[in-house]
C-alpha cells in the first residue's frame, strides 16, 4: 500500500509581517518562479507516494489549484475547513475521509517548509512504514545547526538504528536553554508526522474524544464536489481549537522519532528566506533585476500581493536620502556592516542580523560609516510599492526637488 500525503494549508504564515492584517502567506510567496507550497507538492510527486490530499480553507483555495495546475497534478482531494480550529482538526479530518482505508499510512507535511535531501528523507520514511501499527506515530527530528529560538525541540531514548523514542518535548526555548538542549543532543521538531489511519483514530478516541465526535460528523455531513470535500460548519466549530503537539503528541506514550541531518527551515522568519537568496544569488542577477544608484544598488527578489523584497548594498560612505513613504511600510533586516540608521528623531547603529521596522510615514534614512558594504534586506508592504512613493528631505547627491 503506498503512503498517502497530507499537506496542511491552512496557516496564515504570519510571523513574517509586522502588519498581521494584510499579508502575504508564506507558502504562497513567489520565490522567482516556485513557492513552498510548489516545494511541497514536488516532494510529495515520489512513487511512494499515493495522490495528495490538501487540508485548508476557501481563502487559499485559488492559491492552490494554481500550484496543482503548474505541477501538473490531476489527481487530488482537498478538505475545506470552515473555521480555523488549529491542527489537530485538520489533521483528523483529513484522514477520516471515505477514500482513506483504516490500516493507511499516512504522511503529513506543513505546506511552508524547505526541505533538502529528499532522497534521505523518503529513505527514512521507508525505514519507519516497517515499524507503524495501531497506536504508535513517528515525527522527524531534525539535527540542529544553530540555538534557534524558533522552533521546538524534543529529547529521545535510542531504540535501535534509526528508531528513537520521543522522552519529552521542549518548547521554543530562549537561546541559552536552545544551548543546553543540543548539548543534551536535542533535536528540532519539524512539524512533520507518520502513522496509520488507525492509529490517528485510537489516540483521538483517547485523548480528545469530543474532537473525533464533532470530526467524524463534519466528514458524515459534508458536501463533495470537483474533488473537494465541504466540511460541515456547525460539526467542525465544535471541535476542540489544539494543536496535534497538544492534543496528541505530549499526551500519548507510543511516540516514535525518526533523526535525520538534512538541510531543513520552516521559513519562519526573513534571515531565514534571506539565505534562499544567497544560494540562488546569480539567478537574480540574471533576470537584470540590479539597480544602480549613486549611494550603491538594490536587486528585487521577491514580490507578491502588495509586497516586494529587496537586498540593498550601501558602499562605504554612502548615504540614502532622508525620506518617508506614504502609501507603505519596510522591515529591514541587516545581513552585513554596520549601518547607521535614521528613525524619525532618532539615529542609532544596527548590527548583522538585527532588524528595523519603518512604520508608513516615518522619515528615515541608512548610512554607511564605515569602510565594509552594509547588506540589508528589505521588505516592502503597501498599496504602491515604486520609486514614486518617495518623499525627499536631504540629498547628498542633490535628488531633492
Amino acid at each position: 500500500m503506498k503512503i498517502r500525503p497530507v499537506i496542511l494549508c491552512g496557516g496564515a504564515g504570519t510571523r513574517l509581517w509586522e502588519n498581521k492584517k494584510h499579508h502575504q502567506p508564506k507558502q504562497f510567496i513567489d520565490f522567482g518562479g516556485w513557492s513552498l507550497m510548489q516545494k511541497t507538492l514536488e516532494r510529495v510527486k515520489n512513487k511512494v507516494f499515493d495522490y495528495p490530499i490538501i487540508s485548508t480553507n476557501k481563502k487559499y483555495l485559488s492559491d492552490i489549484k494554481k500550484s496543482l495546475k503548474k505541477l501538473k497534478i490531476k489527481k487530488y482531494k482537498i478538505i475545506l475547513e470552515p473555521v480555523k480550529k488549529n491542527t489537530s482538526p485538520a489533521i483528523l479530518a483529513s484522514a477520516l475521509i471515505k477514500d482513506i482505508p483504516y490500516d493507511q499510512p499516512l504522511m503529513y507535511f506543513p505546506s511552508d517548509h524547505l526541505l533538502e535531501k529528499n532522497s534521505t528523507f523518503i529513505k527514512a520514511i521507508k525505514g519507519a512504514s516497517i515499524h507503524l501499527n495501531t497506536k504508535n506515530v513517528f515525527i522527524f527530528g531534525i539535527k540542529p545547526t544553530n540555538p534557534s529560538t524558533e522552533y521546538g525541540y524534543f529529547y529521545t531514548k535510542k531504540i535501535k538504528n534509526n528508531l528513537n523514542k520521543v522522552l519529552k518535548f521542549i518548547e521554543k526555548p530562549i537561546k541559552s536553554k536552545a544551548k543546553l538542549v543540543i548539548k543534551k543532543k536535542g533535536y528540532w521538531n519539524s512539524g512533520m508526522f507518520f502513522l496509520r489511519k488507525d492509529s490517528l483514530i485510537y489516540n483521538f478516541q483517547k485523548h480528545e474524544p469530543k474532537t473525533f465526535k464533532n470530526c467524524l460528523n463534519s466528514i458524515l455531513k459534508s458536501k463533495y464536489r470537483n474533488n473537494i470535500y465541504y466540511l460541515n460548519k456547525s460539526a467542525f466549530k465544535k471541535c476542540v481549537e489544539k494543536s496535534f503537539d497538544y492534543a496528541v503528541l505530549e499526551k500519548s506514550k507510543y511516540i516514535n522519532a525518526i533523526k535525520l541531518n538534512i538541510p531543513w527551515s520552516d521559513q519562519g522568519s526573513w534571515k531565514e528566506i534571506s539565505k534562499i537568496f544567497n544560494k540562488n544569488k546569480l539567478n537574480y542577477f540574471r533576470k537584470r533585476n540590479v539597480f544602480h544608484r549613486p549611494w550603491g544598488s538594490y536587486t528585487n527578489l521577491f514580490k507578491g500581493k502588495n509586497f516586494l523584497v529587496k537586498e540593498l548594498i550601501v558602499k562605504p560612505k554612502g548615504v540614502l536620502s532622508l525620506q518617508k513613504h506614504f502609501h507603505r511600510s519596510e522591515h529591514w533586516l541587516v545581513t552585513q556592516g554596520r549601518p547607521m540608521i535614521t528613525l524619525n528623531n532618532k539615529k542609532f547603529l544596527k548590527f548583522k542580523n538585527e532588524s528595523v521596522y519603518i512604520p508608513k510615514g516615518a522619515i528615515h534614512r541608512i548610512e554607511n560609516t564605515f569602510k565594509k558594504y552594509v547588506k540589508i534586506l528589505e521588505i516592502q508592504k503597501g498599496s504602491i510599492l515604486k520609486e514614486t512613493d518617495i518623499v525627499r528631505y536631504e540629498d547628498i547627491y542633490g535628488r531633492v526637488k
